[in-house]
């Protein structure tokens, strides 16, 4: 790989390839490349040829493709998105690393933990940057709640749990497929899609966590990927955590409590919810709305990362440790 495509400006912008275009891509993230300055979405890849098209004249995208290759091995594409079911991740994310690109995956990095390791050590080894699109560690709102645990607003951190609920939707109890419900590539079904999200977000809130392990069975008989999980984990500085997702309740709820010495804190990881800190001062509530594309500052901390100028809070080393994470959990059942 030449220096320059590590070194870019807006006259000479890093040109992007996007491995998938659908829901993901349609409003949370590829909006986000085309909108960050510096940046350019030069070729899209589906599948479908009639849905490729169709997203590419959409969104202004000069070149579209069923034929992952021709993105990946493409001269005028610096760097790679990879935003397909994560059955596929490595199959490309290796492609992308064999021909030195930066690449962001979308998350989980893979379906297993060893898959996970395969993609970060092709990376590794040719010393290129591979991020995976855990963006909430970029969100403004989940800042704010670092800030409150770095400023020391709850004293020392004892324990964090989460529980995470929600009722079976159509196309579960109509039992078409999903991909996000077959456990070939999601054994823990939508834990996978989702509880990724929080546990990245726990470790990058609370450090690296140390152990865990977890309980998952299915109750519903909907489809072939758990329903039910629960977990326990620890985290390296002895704060311990616990979870519980269960996706045949008859409520939705997102609830996560911090507690510590002094005080709590409470948020959402999914829904949108103020977050609350409650203390010896009293109690504060604070709304810090999403962007409209949700990937916006987690992909411009591609590009300041790309630049020198700082460590996205997101690499391949980060997502590999969410993924051993979830692996210790679905490993116990």
């Amino acid at each position: 790989m030449t220096e320059s495509r590590f070194h870019f400006s807006e006259e000479e912008p890093l040109r992007w390839g996007v491995i998938g275009c659908g829901s993901v891509a349609e409003k949370k993230s590829v909006p986000a490349y085309k909108n960050t300055a510096g940046f350019q979405v030069d070729a899209v890849m589906r599948r479908n040829s009639e849905k490729a098209e169709d997203y590419a004249k959409r969104h202004n995208v000069p070149k579209w493709t069923t034929n992952a290759d021709e993105v990946i091995n493409n001269p005028n594409i610096d760097a790679i998105y990879i935003a397909t079911p994560p059955d596929t991740h490595k199959l490309y994310a290796l492609k992308v690393a064999q021909v030195g690109k930066p690449c962001c995956i979308e998350k989980p990095m893979a379906p297993n933990y060893e898959d996970s390791l395969a993609i970060y050590e092709a990376f590794q080894v040719k010393n290129i940057p591979l991020f995976v699109a855990y963006y909430r560690r970029s969100l403004p709102r989940f800042l704010k709640i670092k800030q409150w645990l770095d400023d020391g607003q709850i004293g020392k951190v004892r324990h964090i749990h989460w529980q995470k609920t929600k009722p079976p939707n159509k196309v579960d109890l109509s039992k078409k497929y999903n991909w996000r419900t077959d456990a070939t590539i999601a054994r823990g079904g939508y834990f996978d899609d989702l509880a990724s999200h929080g546990l990245d977000l726990f470790a990058f809130l609370l450090g690296d966590i140390e152990d865990a392990n977890g309980f998952g069975t299915n109750q519903l008989d909907l489809y072939s990927a758990f329903d039910a999980i629960t977990a326990n984990w620890i985290h390296e500085s002895g704060i311990t955590g616990a979870g519980s997702w269960n996706f045949g309740t008859y409520h939705r709820t997102d609830k996560v409590e911090i507690l510590g010495s002094q005080g709590s804190i409470r948020f959402a990881v999914l829904d949108e919810a103020p977050i609350e800190l409650e203390n010896a001062s009293g109690y504060q509530t604070l709304e810090i709305p999403h962007p409209e594309h949700i990937q916006e500052f987690h992909v411009e901390n591609i590009k300041q990362h790309l630049l020198g100028n700082a460590v996205h809070p997101s690499t391949g080393k980060t997502g590999l440790h969410t993924a051993w994470i979830m692996e210790k959990i679905l490993e116990t059942r």
